[in-house]
């Protein structure tokens, strides 16, 4: 078990190192076949924090630091919401959630039309909010949060630092909440995450390597399939259990 959890975060973190983030919307769905999600999502903001504090200092000076401070307060108040319902609410819808989520993701990202035309700052109020929700619940507001940072910062390398910074400050944030809540109190929780950083920390810098070297394109559709798997395999879970 132990060693399919390495593997699931080793694509993950590659994935994380190549864009800036993305590592929970890959892991979440496999690890929730193997572990509880009270388990799961507090030990993945663990490995967040430990990543995106090396991917963000790296390239700091790249970050676009108004947009962080726009959008931060609305995810902050998000963010309280889905540790609420994370506490409270049953695992199994929850997790008919976070399948429908993904496959929703993954429907945009695949038929979607991209636009690129800059969008109001207003909308980083629904886009905080609703990232919020979903990071403290499952960790996987980034993609919620890249699709209103995509259209505000228009510079590759701009929206890869920034975006690690994003997810570097909400992982601070909800490792308080989660320890105010009493999820890091469960066994063996902090000795995964212990034998599991390493391996997550080799995915990124094997995807930090890769940001430069590989079509960004073809990465994102071979980790568009996996994803897919992923949350079919726990929509199945969710429905049968």
């Amino acid at each position: 078990m132990i060693a399919t959890a390495g593997i699931i975060i080793f694509v993950a973190y590659t994935m994380f190192g190549i864009s800036g983030f993305g590592s929970s919307i890959i892991a979440t769905p496999f690890l929730a076949l193997l572990f509880p999600l009270k388990f799961i999502v507090p030990m993945m903001v663990v490995l967040d924090l430990c990543s995106a504090s090396l991917l963000a200092m790296r390239a700091h000076h790249h970050v676009t630091w108004r947009e962080i401070a726009k959008l931060l307060p609305w995810a902050a108040l998000g963010m309280l919401v889905g540790v609420t319902l994370l506490v409270q609410a049953p695992e199994r819808l929850l997790l008919a959630l976070l399948a429908l989520f993904v496959l929703a993701y993954l429907a945009r990202t695949c038929f979607g039309r991209p636009k690129t035309a800059p969008i109001a700052a207003n909308w980083r109020v629904p886009f905080g909010i609703v990232g919020g929700v979903f990071t403290s619940l499952y960790g996987t507001g980034g993609p919620i949060y890249a699709i209103y940072m995509t259209r505000r910062i228009f510079d590759t390398h701009a929206l890869r630092a920034t975006m690690s910074m994003l997810i570097l400050i909400n992982a601070t944030v909800r490792v308080s909440m989660f320890t105010a809540a009493g999820l890091y109190a469960q066994p063996g929780l902090l000795a995964l995450c212990a034998a599991l950083l390493p391996v997550g920390l080799l995915g990124l810098w094997l995807g930090s390597y890769l940001h430069h070297r590989l079509p960004a394109a073809r990465v994102v559709q071979a980790i568009q399939l996996v994803i897919l798997l992923g949350a079919l395999n726990l929509l199945y879970k969710a429905l049968v259990s």
